[in-house]
């Protein structure tokens, strides 16, 4: 079952802040902060990504939404690790959704935090994922979101093989993602989506494509996130 803000929003296919005022264009980062329940749920998780050219060596992608997680406090979707490592930016909300690709051999679940940051905040913690490697750091792996009765149902902990988490500057927002087998075996090795995309990788997840799963699904739904904020902030004519 959604949350109320995103029932709220797909069933209206409106934003609903209620602070908007005719005539009065809203700065991104105020109209970001808010569309984890004023953006539809279809609009910041779309039943379907298209990825031309996403996947190893260039070849396509088409990935489907198996299930949307009710939004939540950061508490009840991050490790504690990386809720400590946000900590700085604070925490507004976190959106969840599980993707599968066409085949349904690999799972994906895609999330958007939400924080508390003005601009110099963001910038600060991006600095500091660049800075300290913080992405590439396997104790920083986001949660999995495992639905019931679905080709995602044994994505676990022990299932997570490539992943990225990435601060954005220009909104308010931290992206990330992490895929895995839909068959669900363990992973021993886990390997950063950065890592798993480069051309030499040889690894069994890079030959697999789960770090172009995590990547190239977490791009598209960042993608969809500054275009609706976009929307949001336009002066209306």
């Amino acid at each position: 079952m959604l949350g109320l803000g995103l029932i709220g929003g797909a069933a209206t296919g409106a934003w609903l802040t209620g602070d908007s005022s005719a005539g009065t264009a809203r700065s991104p980062y105020a109209a970001a902060r808010t569309a984890w329940h004023s953006v539809p749920v279809d609009t910041l998780f779309p039943p379907t990504l298209k990825g031309r050219g996403a996947g190893p060596g260039g070849t396509h992608r088409d990935w489907t939404r198996l299930a949307v997680a009710a939004d939540s406090p950061c508490e009840e979707g991050l490790d504690p690790l990386l809720l400590t490592t946000l900590r700085s930016v604070g925490c507004e909300r976190l959106v969840r959704a599980t993707y599968t690709d066409a085949t349904r051999s690999a799972v994906t679940t895609v999330g958007l935090v939400f924080t508390e940051a003005d601009a110099a905040g963001m910038q600060a913690l991006r600095t500091r994922f660049t800075e300290q490697k913080l992405g590439a750091r396997r104790d920083l792996m986001p949660r999995t979101y495992a639905p019931r009765g679905t080709p995602a149902a044994s994505f676990g902990a022990g299932q997570r093989a490539s992943w990225t988490v990435a601060p954005l500057t220009e909104i308010p927002v931290v992206v990330l993602a992490v895929s895995g087998f839909a068959d669900g075996r363990p992973v021993a090795e886990p390997q950063p989506a950065a890592e798993a995309v480069a051309p030499d990788a040889a690894t069994d997840i890079a030959q697999a494509g789960l770090g172009h799963e995590a990547k190239g699904i977490a791009d598209r739904v960042e993608r969809g996130l500054r275009r609706a904020v976009a929307d949001l902030t336009e002066q209306p004519g």
